[in-house]
């Protein structure tokens, strides 16, 4: 365990406890922070200014864009159908299966313990709500929770917030 040479870390990154971590083959952001028991496999990318929350697992195939919150013990996946063996009983192998890409926009929010399926996307400012098993797309600005989620409501949007604040919303 430990942060591996293949993960590429902006300068300011700030890992809480590196002996406890799990990072490799990934790319994290500027001012991202990471807690401990944390496994971030290869080719996933973390945009900046993250928190990741202790016991998370990020997947490859999983991008994390700018000022995301991860709660504690998030789960992605990354493979719709897994499997141990393939039909012929052997191991599946890298080359027995294909990642499923899945993204989480700007300024999510990812509440404890939820689960998202390989193949989603989360929108810009959305929120999920802890336990939360997330099996379809979530809109911009949507608040889901539940198992499966649903859609329970609405985030207020960048516009919304800035006329509230008295600032100009920015894109």
């Amino acid at each position: 365990m430990g942060i591996a040479a293949s993960a590429r870390l902006a300068d300011d990154v700030v890992v809480h406890d590196p002996a406890l971590v799990n990072i490799y083959g990934c790319t994290i952001g500027s001012a991202t922070r990471i807690g401990p028991f944390v496994e971030v496999q290869k080719n996933a990318r973390i945009g900046r200014r993250c928190k990741i929350s202790s016991h998370s697992f990020i997947c490859e195939g999983v991008e994390i864009e700018d000022e995301v919150f991860i709660g504690h013990g998030v789960m992605f996946t990354n493979d719709p159908y897994p499997r141990a063996t393939n039909a012929d009983g052997g191991l599946k192998g890298d080359a027995d299966w294909a990642v499923v890409r899945t993204v989480v926009r700007q300024g999510a929010s990812i509440g404890s313990n939820a689960t998202i399926l390989a193949g989603l996307v989360i929108g810009r400012g959305a929120l999920v709500g802890a336990g939360a098993v997330v099996t379809a797309d979530v809109p911009d600005h949507t608040i889901v929770a539940g198992v499966p989620a649903r859609i329970i409501g609405r985030t207020p949007s960048a516009d919304a917030v800035a006329a509230t604040s008295g600032c100009e919303a920015v894109a």
